[in-house]
């Protein structure tokens, strides 16, 4: 029996439990989106593809599920690239379905297409950043393409894929036994452990050293391996530091997490990375801000600290630093394996009772050292009276998208985090714009959680089509805007460094500009609220929660940088010698 690949793609796709598909229409998937109108996926409709793709994003890290985005050809898959590149750093598993020219007009130059360097090479444009760009070149091969594009996407380090299709293959028959073969194959595949011995080399490193600190990144998110890493922690009480990505690993109250490293991280959190003697690593590349550009004085020490690091990537084994123990693993099995061996070579544990309470006094004294600003009644608000209040108002379990600037940085240094895998942010490609989709993304993947995205004004006026989305499909995710009128974080680093903040902030005829938007929100049909004071501010947030709408919050914020212990060598680019970092730019408050 003959059928459409269209037909069968949906019917597939419905097969591998895909509830939500985001894209945007175009001439040449059309046949897919009539295909779609009668399953039961949802066509998540979008008015710019990098929406669907952040979307996409946001709705697989909550769902811990490969998304689907679909795309039009040329300036519909470029305009998705940003969001696909975001996924693929961040290791989050989607699979682009493309339309293409169609196979018999390729090299002509039909509607389009992209061919300066070869005839047809629109998936070229992808090939840097996601795991593999198929092209389906004959209709007989999509099957077993779009099949091996999920395992892909999902299995070792996951990521994003393409699978480009000519238009006119969606619109040919082929035999459904192609793709009710495919039934047959399994869709989950077994992931690599560690075997006893690295267990229990690794174990006896960690009991036996004199200062261990376990180095967390967003690979243990990723591979659901939270649960497991705290058993392990609770059992042997090392102290855990995480970079941005690992923020949430463990909970923020959890009395042996020290913090995020490197460049906003606190003195006290590099210096016990800078000191340890072993550091087991897990699922973590090192990234320059959370290692301080690698340069030894501020964060890590290698050697003399030695290192073990457990990655599903081998890419990443000793990538930035010497280990002195290196494993390919999936972190969750490993992990399992860890906590067996712990409890078989060191029954009773460990603990470290002067170390717990170290860091139970410096996380006061940190709290505390920030409560005037996280108190103020000052308008514009302090960023940190912000992240206070919103805090406050939200339940443990809330889900939380964050941007780039004090909404990133700032969450990442001290917004405490309460529930593993509660917090999303854009961490290997740091792209603005990011955190306002991504919040609709995570909605729809779960339902039963308060959504809350905190973004600078610069980050939601990328997309703030996704409002139309929002209002559309009735998505109660709430914004934050954090607006001080600018792209304030890099305003003060222009403004500390060069004396000026030229093409960075938001100005009219002189004086301070910013959209309201609030009345942006509510010409979309959305519920929005423009804050005059601080005091208002946490009652419109609870009033946003408790409505069951999309809804928008606009505050205006004080410019301050976030402050950094740490370094980033991009400062020695631009002044050498002299340690400067940023400075607070005070547009807003003027405004």
């Amino acid at each position: 029996m003959k059928d459409l690949i269209s037909h069968q793609l949906v019917k597939y796709l419905e097969a591998r439990g895909v509830e939500h598909v985001f894209g945007l229409c175009g001439h040449t998937n059309i046949a897919v989106l009539a295909a779609m109108e009668k399953s039961r996926i949802k066509f998540v409709n979008v008015r710019h593809e990098q929406i669907a793709a952040h979307m996409a994003d946001g709705y697989a890290r909550a769902k811990r599920q490969t998304a689907v985005v679909l795309s039009h050809l040329g300036p519909g898959l470029t305009n998705a690239a940003t969001g696909v590149a975001n996924a693929a750093l961040d290791s989050i598993p989607i699979v682009v379905i493309a339309s293409d020219v169609p196979t018999h007009y390729h090299g002509k130059h039909p509607h389009q297409e992209v061919n300066a360097h070869a005839d047809a090479s629109q998936y070229e444009i992808y090939r840097p950043f996601v795991k593999r760009a198929w092209r389906v070149d004959q209709p007989h091969l999509f099957p077993e393409i779009i099949e091996k594009a999920f395992a892909l996407a999902e299995s070792g380090r996951p990521g994003p894929v393409l699978v480009d299709v000519p238009m006119d293959i969606f619109s040919k028959e082929i035999e459904t036994e192609l793709f009710e073969r495919l039934s047959h194959n399994v869709k989950s595949l077994r992931k690599p452990s560690l075997d006893e011995a690295t267990a229990a080399e690794i174990v006896k490193k960690l009991a036996t050293a004199k200062r261990p600190v376990l180095y967390v990144g967003g690979g243990v998110i990723g591979a659901d391996a939270t649960g497991e890493l705290r058993r392990f922690v609770d059992h042997l009480q090392i102290p855990v530091a995480h970079t941005l990505m690992g923020k949430g690993a463990l909970p923020d109250d959890h009395p042996f997490v020290l913090g995020m490293t490197g460049f906003w991280g606190t003195q006290f959190i590099n210096e016990q990375c800078k000191g340890a003697d072993w550091i087991l690593a897990l699922g973590t590349r090192f990234s320059e801000a959370d290692c301080s550009s690698w340069e030894r004085e501020y964060t890590f020490n290698f050697p003399p600290t030695k290192l073990i690091q457990v990655d599903i990537d081998p890419a990443e084994i000793g990538r930035n630093y010497p280990v002195e123990i290196g494993a390919v693993a999936d972190l969750k099995p490993a992990l399992s394996v860890l906590n067996r061996v712990a409890r078989e070579l060191v029954p009773e544990g460990v603990r470290r009772p002067a170390l717990a309470s170290q860091i139970a006094a410096v996380r006061a004294a940190f709290i505390e050292g920030n409560r005037k600003h996280a108190e103020s009644d000052a308008y514009p608000m302090r960023p940190e009276r912000i992240l206070a209040d919103v805090r406050a108002a939200l339940p443990r379990d809330a889900l939380i998208t964050t941007d780039v600037g004090w909404n990133k940085n700032g969450v990442g240094q001290q917004f405490p985090i309460l529930e593993p895998g509660t917090i999303f942010t854009p961490g290997g490609y740091a792209t603005m714009g990011f955190g306002a989709p991504a919040a609709l993304g995570a909605k729809l993947a779960r339902p039963d959680r308060v959504v809350v995205a905190l973004v600078g004004d610069g980050g939601f006026g990328q997309n703030p089509a996704l409002l139309a989305t929002a209002f559309e499909e009735s998505i109660p995710a709430v914004w934050v805007i954090m607006n001080n009128y600018a792209f304030g974080t890099i305003a003060g680093l222009e403004k500390a460094h060069f004396g000026t903040t030229y093409g960075t902030v938001f100005e009219k005829d002189g004086k301070p500009y910013s959209p309201d938007y609030a009345a942006i929100a509510k010409a979309y049909g959305v519920e929005g609220v423009k804050i005059n004071a601080a005091a208002e501010f946490k009652p419109a947030l609870e009033r946003a929660i408790q409505s069951g709408k999309p809804f928008v919050i606009d505050v205006v914020m004080q410019n301050e940088p976030v402050p950094t212990a740490g370094h980033w060598n991009i400062m020695d680019i631009y002044s050498p010698g002299k340690k400067v970092h940023h400075v607070a730019v005070d547009g807003a408050v003027h405004a």
